[in-house]
């Protein structure tokens, strides 16, 4: 994991250069795993995010809102009640190790001062959030365990807190040139550098093991036989200095928009075009983990959701599979029709008890002159004239299902597009509320008899996303076919212009003129907001537009699905970023 004890040092630098006698003013739990502190210091307002999951382990401050649960859990409500109004005053960190201690000064019950430690264990699916008196007396924890669950130690209240067990590495931070080229000496010669750092010293993630080789060796995992001790000893070493003495120069990579990778020091191995040095461990984290932990959120709380469009998705193609087979057979309806026809035509040679005739086919003729023969099985059980019936009916069963199998496939096909937009949806989905609107489409789609213990929330307006263009003009878009179709049907004027990706599932967008004549920059704007916000991706992603008032839904239509006829079409290439910061009301 990339957050380890440099980056865990590094938020906590920053933590005592700003927070240090900071009052507590609120204390939130937006997630089961995860602490926000809202405290006031000298420089203003802070939230202190603290997250004990084991996906993605963290502490520093955010700027990132997140919605909150109605009825707090009790671990909230206990750190409300002893944490409102302290003052942090202790910001301690174990010997680098990926465990953080909080020291506040409060009030007891009976109104006299005292200090309380939260201390927050950052160590994978380890993790964990404990709350203790000032001797460390264990109050309560995020996850409780006693010797049935770990052997070594006990987190249970009232007991004292002990350290985790410590590992069988090195200190980087006190380790000397001896003893590291002892242990450089003694590793297995064909191992990666990077592998015996991570191996041999406690604290430090595969990330900044590979950039020390990278600085020594010029690769990122270059064996041992192939480096020089001193090499690489003068990068640690300048690694472990810069942790020692707080330079830390909290460093982003990038892959196109998407956050590959941080750490606490210019990460160099990545080459200078994917790297972006960030002004604060913070904002690094809010920016690396802000769409990390929104997916995961989603993913979590709509695993239902996705089990319930992905069993569809299985049963509609399945369905259009055996249709598509069965259609395919259709084909052979004139064979049947031809069969009865020879049977018609030569009742006088046929006898009941015949199961195989042959006849001549008079519209093929070989190269000689003469017909080919065609031979035709039938039932001996019944007359030559039964057998001729036999063939005409499964003629007329092949025409009638034709006709409903091809009204039939193209049903399942826009049912199975349906399924595609709701997917899109949950992707696009952020919080619970737009989860509960994409629960009520799918109940009021017809999907109820597979939603276990669903109860139809009370009517309420969808909250749609809002743009400002450049210029100045509104936009709105909908993350999902509830929203979609409250901007289309409800919001729209005739004079506001209608976006969405061509071709694909995607948004709703609408660009709200207000009686003014829109931008060439305005049209693009709104186009790259469609675009960017469907499943299209790549350059030149195709959007259609046109006016609302030409935007229809067709009758009996599944929720977001709309026709239009005239229209324009513009091709675009959206930048994650800009539409980012035009985002209004995040």
């Amino acid at each position: 994991m990339a957050f380890d004890a440099g980056m865990l040092a590094c938020t906590l630098s920053e933590l005592r250069r700003t927070a240090l006698g900071a009052r507590i003013e609120k204390v939130y739990q937006p997630e089961r795993d995860e602490i926000v502190l809202q405290m006031r210091s000298f420089e203003g307002g802070k939230r202190l995010l603290i997250n004990a999951g084991s996906g993605n382990p963290r502490i520093g401050f955010t700027e990132t809102q997140k919605e909150n649960p109605r009825n707090p859990p009790m671990f909230c409500m206990l750190l409300r009640k002893y944490l409102q109004g302290a003052k942090l005053m202790e910001i301690s960190q174990t010997p680098f190790d990926r465990v953080a201690f909080l020291g506040f000064d409060t009030r007891d019950e009976l109104g006299f001062a005292c200090r309380r430690y939260l201390i927050a264990e950052l160590m994978g699916k380890y993790s964990n959030l404990i709350f203790a008196d000032g001797e460390k007396k264990i109050i309560t924890a995020l996850r409780t365990g006693d010797f049935s669950l770990d052997s070594l130690r006990q987190l249970i209240p009232g007991m004292v807190y002990t350290l985790p067990p410590a590992q069988d590495k090195d200190n980087p931070l006190t380790v000397t040139e001896e003893r590291f080229g002892e242990l450089f000496r003694s590793a297995p010669s064909e191992r990666g550098c990077d592998k015996f750092i991570v191996g041999s010293f406690s604290g430090i993630a595969p990330v900044v093991a590979r950039e020390i080789t990278f600085r020594a060796t010029g690769h990122v995992d270059t064996p041992l036989q192939y480096c020089f001790a001193e090499d690489v000893w003068r990068e640690f070493s300048a690694v472990a200095d810069r942790i020692r003495e707080e330079r830390f120069s909290p460093c982003l990579i990038l892959d196109g928009e998407r956050c590959v990778e941080y750490s606490f020091l210019p990460l160099s191995q990545y080459g200078n075009a994917a790297r972006r040095e960030m002004e604060s461990a913070g904002k690094l984290l809010d920016a690396y983990f802000e769409t990390r932990d929104r997916h995961t959120r989603v993913h979590q709380r709509a695993a239902d959701l996705l089990r319930l469009l992905t069993n569809a998705e299985a049963r509609i193609r399945r369905k259009l599979e055996a249709q598509r087979t069965e259609l395919a057979d259709c084909e052979r309806g004139v064979e049947y029709k031809k069969y009865g026809d020879l049977i018609t035509a030569n009742l006088y040679r046929l006898s009941r008890g015949d199961r195989v005739a042959e006849f001549e086919d008079y519209e093929r003729m070989r190269e000689d002159g003469s017909f080919e023969t065609v031979r035709v099985e039938m039932d001996g059980r019944l007359s030559p004239a039964a057998n001729a019936q036999r063939y005409y009916k499964k003629y007329n069963k092949t025409k009638t299902a034709k006709v409903e199998l091809t009204r039939q496939i193209a049903l399942g096909e826009e049912e199975l597009s349906y399924l595609y937009t709701v997917f899109e949806a949950l992707r696009r989905a952020e919080s619970p509320a737009d989860l509960s609107e994409i629960r009520d489409e799918l109940y009021r789609s017809g999907y109820a008899s597979r939603m276990k213990n669903y109860t139809v929330p009370k009517a309420h307006k969808p909250t749609v996303m809002q743009f400002l263009t450049p210029d100045g003009m509104r936009v709105l878009c909908g993350k999902n076919n509830v929203q979609n179709e409250y901007i289309t049907h409800k919001l729209a004027q005739k004079q506001d212009y209608w976006f969405h990706a061509k071709q694909t599932a995607g948004s709703h967008v609408l660009l709200v003129t207000e009686g003014r004549e829109p931008t060439d920059l305005d049209f693009t704007t709104a186009a790259e907001i469609a675009a960017y916000y469907s499943k299209a991706e790549g350059a030149n992603i195709a959007v259609d537009y046109t006016l609302a008032k030409h935007v229809k839904k067709p009758a009996g239509g599944k929720p977001g699905f709309v026709i239009y006829h005239t229209n324009w079409t513009a091709y675009v290439t959206p930048n994650g970023e800009k539409i980012a910061a035009l985002r209004q009301g995040k």
